[in-house]
């Protein structure tokens, strides 16, 4: 049985709230997992341990665990979560997130995450602080909530998977160019490759209905926010139980500008070489093996089949998330002064054009 299968059987025997989120105990026990290579690395152990001292002063236990070789991030998750601690943090990119994620797929232990790392797009889908020590701080008064996961062949995923153009620039980056330019060095692969980059002819199984053409980039959404910059899949809740599907069709990236403009706009249905969609499992199958990247991070190539694991990961989440779509059941964000005022006299508008009213105009006569 697996840990997900597991977890599911847990899950029907044990009373939960309603939307499946709580808080954590006042002596929780917590796990740091640590990248030493993360990000920009120089002051990376110093923020670790104020971190951790923002946590122990609050009464927490906390261990540190340091990774050395890929899969590490895995084993160290899973033995916490066998070890009954009630969080892991994941203290580096969203490289080390994903590892993490992996080991922590269907038990209780729950994620946290430590902005070290390049461009921390976990941390800014959710609003939390990007400095460690304020993050630390923050995580305190977080609420542990039941989330989907994606899964791309075996390997699971919390952001997206990424299939195509995008592939491609993460499998050119070194890992010495980004801890020498951040985020910059994904935008100078980038620029290099998009004037050789041309589409692939793709049959992609939506919830086996079938759509044909050829592709320039496939992105399967669990989360919202892209690359910590806007937002492809921008209607996908964390706990919907579906992934969003964001298929970019072309022959090269001459075409880029446009279909971002529409993508930025989230104006999907006005772009014929863009389509939206929604699906519990996906296929995908080119000519041509297509690279595919989970959470930027390589992960084999087409053809693959993705799906969501509903529920299957418990995760810190802010008490008031930073979009108010980003969960299903979300409670309704407090509108700022400015929104108040802009909706009050949108209303007035609205009913000084009702017929009826005094000053109205008249509707003509109907016969």
């Amino acid at each position: 049985m697996s840990n997900l299968d597991r977890f599911t059987a847990l899950d029907q025997a044990a009373p939960t709230s309603l939307d499946g989120s709580d808080g954590l105990p006042r002596d929780a026990r917590a796990l740091i997992v640590l990248n030493p290579y993360a990000g920009q690395a120089s002051s990376l152990r110093q923020n670790v341990e104020e971190a951790r001292n923002v946590w122990l002063a609050h009464g927490w236990t906390v261990d540190v665990e340091t990774t050395h070789q890929p899969g590490d991030g895995v084993r160290l998750a899973r033995e916490a979560a066998d070890q009954g601690y009630d969080v892991v943090a994941a203290a580096g990119g969203d490289g080390t997130i994903n590892e993490v994620i992996n080991g922590l797929a269907g038990t209780r232990t729950a994620l946290a995450a430590l902005p070290i790392g390049t461009v921390n797009v976990w941390v800014r889908e959710l609003g939390f602080p990007l400095e460690p020590r304020a993050a630390a701080a923050a995580l305190l008064h977080a609420r542990r909530h039941r989330i989907d996961l994606g899964r791309a062949g075996d390997r699971y995923f919390l952001l997206m998977a990424g299939i195509g153009f995008d592939a491609a620039v993460v499998n050119e980056v070194r890992s010495d160019e980004k801890r020498r330019l951040g985020a910059l060095a994904y935008v100078v692969r980038a620029f290099d490759l998009a004037l050789r980059y041309r589409g692939r002819r793709a049959r992609i199984a939506l919830d086996g209905r079938i759509i044909r053409g050829r592709v320039l980039l496939v992105v399967i959404g669990n989360s919202q926010l892209y690359g910590g910059v806007f937002k492809i899949t921008a209607r996908a809740c964390i706990d919907d139980g579906l992934l969003d599907v964001c298929i970019i069709k072309g022959d090269s990236l001459a075409e880029a500008p446009l279909r971002l403009f529409s993508i930025l706009r989230q104006r999907y249905n006005l772009d014929p070489r863009i389509e939206y969609h929604r699906a519990r499992v996906v296929h995908i199958d080119t000519r041509g093996a297509l690279p595919v990247q989970v959470d930027g991070d390589q992960s084999g190539s087409t053809p693959m089949t993705f799906s969501v694991a509903p529920g299957a990961l418990y995760a810190l989440l802010p008490q008031t998330p930073p979009a108010d779509d980003l969960l299903r059941a979300a409670p309704p964000r407090r509108r700022r002064m400015w929104q108040r005022v802009i909706g009050w006299f949108a209303r007035r508008m609205a009913l000084s054009g009702a017929p009826g009213r005094r000053g109205a105009p008249t509707p003509p006569h109907q016969v």
